[in-house]
C-alpha cells in the first residue's frame, strides 16, 4: 500500500510548507446529493514531493476547525487537479466553507479533447493513457466508517495517484489543439455553476 498519512478534519500547520506547485484532490462523501449526502473524507497528493494525505472530516464538523486545508485549497499559486471538479468544490465549499482555487478538472478537459467518445471517467482515462486498469468498487462504500478498510485507503489513494499525469497529458493536448481559451472559459465559470448547483439550480440554464 502506498505512503500515507491520515489526520482528522486538517491538515497540519506546518505541512502546508510542502506544498509547492501542484496537488491532485478528490473527496469522499455519503452519495452523490450534497446537501444530504456528507463529506467524509479529503485526499490530497502533493504533486511537490508525492507525499499522500487523507483528512476524515466528522459529521457536523465546524468549518473553522479546517483552517489549515482552507488556506491550501484557496492558495491561487498552488494548482488543484481534480476529476470532475464541480461535485468536489461544491461538496468541500458546503461543508467546510472553503472557496477552491486555481482548478484543473480533468473530466472537463477531457470532454473538449476526447470527442471520439462519451466516456470520460477517471477510470476510463488512466486505461487510456497509462494503460493502467484501477479498481473503483469501493467507490459506493460507506465512508463514514471510523476507521476505513484497507480497500477503501487503496481506493482512496489511486483516486489521486494518477491526477497529474493525466493533468500533463490532457493539458499538453489542449495545447495542441488551440483549446486553452475555451478551457480557461469553461473554468472561470466554474464557481458560478457550482453556486447555482448549491442553490437548486442544477440543470442546465441554456437549455429550451
Amino acid at each position: 500500500m502506498s505512503n500515507y498519512q491520515l489526520f482528522q478534519n486538517d491538515l497540519p500547520k506546518q505541512i502546508l510548507k510542502t506544498f509547492k506547485t501542484s496537488i491532485s484532490v478528490d473527496t469522499e462523501t455519503m452519495g452523490l446529493v450534497i446537501k444530504r449526502d456528507r463529506l467524509c473524507l479529503v485526499q490530497i497528493k502533493n504533486n511537490s514531493d508525492g507525499e499522500n494525505y487523507l483528512i476524515q472530516i466528522n459529521d457536523k464538523i465546524d468549518p473553522k476547525k479546517c483552517q489549515n486545508l482552507k488556506t491550501l485549497l484557496e492558495n491561487k499559486k498552488i494548482l488543484k487537479i481534480f476529476h470532475y471538479a464541480r461535485f468536489d468544490i461544491a461538496v468541500l465549499k458546503h461543508y467546510l466553507k472553503i472557496n477552491v482555487n486555481n482548478i484543473f478538472c480533468t473530466k472537463i478537459a477531457s470532454k473538449l479533447i476526447r470527442t471520439y467518445t462519451n466516456r470520460h471517467g477517471l477510470k476510463d482515462l488512466i486505461s487510456e493513457f497509462l494503460k493502467i486498469d484501477i479498481d473503483k468498487k469501493e467507490q459506493s462504500s460507506n465512508w463514514s466508517n471510523k476507521s476505513l478498510s484497507k480497500d477503501q485507503i487503496w481506493y482512496a489513494l489511486n483516486d489521486v495517484k494518477y491526477l497529474h499525469e493525466i493533468y500533463q497529458v490532457l493539458n499538453a493536448e489542449l495545447k495542441k489543439k488551440s483549446l486553452i481559451k475555451e478551457y480557461d472559459e469553461i473554468i472561470s465559470f466554474l464557481k458560478t455553476k457550482v453556486r447555482l448547483d448549491l442553490m437548486g439550480w442544477d440543470f442546465d440554464i441554456y437549455s429550451h
